[in-house]
C-alpha cells in the first residue's frame, strides 16, 4: 500500500472515501477482509482475498456511504424503470453494526421466527400475527431465483419501537432476524404487523447479502430497501386493541407522501396482503436485485445520530429517516 493510498484518508483520519474505517489508527492495507471486499458480482461469486486488486473491486461494486441520505429519485426511477427494487436508506436503527448496535453476529440471527429476542435478551412483541415473504430474483442472472442469498429484515413494534435502540426496548433484540433463500429464492418470517409512526408509511426495512457467511458485514450488502404495506390492511389492524396511536399517525399519510415512497409511490415495494385479523396476514413482495449494478442506499447518520428529516418512532435517539 503506498504512502498516496494511506493519505487518501480524511483528515479526521475515520473515513476513507466516505466509508467507516473498523481500525481508523491503522492503514488501509490493515482494515481487515470485510472492508477489502464490499460485495460479489453475482450470486455464484465468493470472497476473493486481500490487497489492491480486491479494495478496488469492492468500491467499483458498491457505493460510498451517503451519510444516511438515502436514494434520490433519480436512483429510485432508473431501478423501477429497469425492474430492480430500489435502493433506499437503511435509517437509525438497522443493528446490523453500521452505526453501533450489531446484531448480525449474535448466534441466533438465523431464524424464521422473529416475534421473540434471543441469546441473553427475552421478551416478545404482540401485535396482529404478520408472515412476511419475499421472493427474490437475480436480473444478472436472467431473472433466476436468488437460491443460497441471505436477506436480513428488521421492523418496529406495535408501540412503533425499534429493539436495542428505543427507549424501553434496548436490550431486546426482537423483530430482527435473517433467513437462507431456499431454491426458488424465498424466505419467510413470522413477524408481527409494525405501527405507523408519525412521517412514515407502515414499512420493514431488508437487507440483501450475496450468502450467509456475507451476513456478518454490513458492508457486503447488495441491496438495501423496504416494503411497503397496504393501506387496506394497515387500516383494518390498526383498528384493534394495541394500535391505537397508529390511527392518528396514519390519518393523512400516502404514499406518494413518504419521505421515502414518494419518489415513485411505491410502485415496486408495496405488498400483497392476504389474510385476516384472526389468523393472521401473509403479506408478500417480489424482490428483484441486480448483483452487476452499483449499490445506492445504506447509509445511516453517523454515529447514529444527526438531523430527524421526520420518521422517528417515539422513545428513539434522535437520527434521520427510520
Amino acid at each position: 500500500m503506498s504512502r498516496a493510498s494511506r493519505s487518501s484518508r480524511n483528515a479526521s483520519g475515520t473515513t476513507w472515501r466516505g466509508r467507516l474505517l473498523p481500525r481508523p489508527t491503522e492503514g488501509l492495507e490493515d482494515q481487515g477482509l470485510g472492508f477489502d471486499v464490499q460485495t460479489v458480482l453475482n450470486r455464484r461469486s465468493v470472497l476473493r482475498g486481500v490487497g489492491l486488486g480486491a479494495i478496488g473491486m469492492g468500491l467499483a461494486a458498491c457505493s460510498d456511504d451517503s451519510g444516511g441520505s438515502g436514494s434520490s429519485s433519480g436512483t429510485s426511477a432508473k431501478a423501477s424503470s429497469s425492474g430492480e427494487i430500489p435502493d433506499e436508506t437503511a435509517g437509525p436503527y438497522p443493528g446490523d453494526g453500521s452505526n453501533g448496535p450489531d446484531v448480525l453476529e449474535e448466534s441466533g440471527i438465523v431464524r424464521s421466527d422473529i416475534r421473540s429476542s434471543f441469546g441473553d435478551a427475552s421478551g416478545t412483541a404482540d401485535g396482529v400475527p404478520m408472515t412476511l415473504e419475499l421472493a427474490l430474483s437475480d436480473l444478472a442472472d436472467g431473472g433466476s431465483a436468488f437460491a443460497g442469498a441471505a436477506i436480513y429484515v428488521w421492523q418496529c413494534d406495535r408501540e412503533a419501537r425499534y429493539s436495542m435502540y428505543s427507549e424501553g426496548v434496548q436490550d431486546q433484540n426482537y423483530l430482527r432476524g435473517a433467513q437462507i433463500a431456499d431454491s426458488d429464492g424465498i424466505v419467510r418470517f413470522k413477524s408481527i404487523f409494525p405501527a405507523c409512526y408519525s412521517g412514515r408509511w407502515p414499512h420493514v426495512h431488508f437487507e440483501v447479502y450475496p450468502d450467509r457467511e456475507s451476513i456478518t458485514d454490513s458492508a457486503n450488502t447488495i441491496t438495501t430497501s423496504q416494503v411497503a404495506l397496504p393501506k387496506a390492511v394497515c387500516d383494518k389492524v390498526y383498528a384493534t386493541t394495541g394500535y391505537e396511536q397508529s390511527v392518528a399517525n396514519m390519518s393523512g399519510m400516502s404514499l406518494s407522501s413518504d419521505n421515502v415512497f414518494g419518489d415513485d409511490g411505491g410502485a415496486s415495494q408495496l405488498a400483497t396482503a392476504t389474510g385476516n385479523l384472526e389468523d393472521g396476514y401473509t403479506v408478500k413482495l417480489a424482490v428483484r436485485v441486480d448483483t452487476s449494478t452499483k449499490p445506492q442506499g445504506g447509509g445511516v447518520p453517523g454515529g447514529g445520530a444527526g438531523p430527524n428529516d421526520g420518521g422517528r418512532p417515539p422513545g428513539a435517539p434522535d437520527g434521520g429517516r427510520a
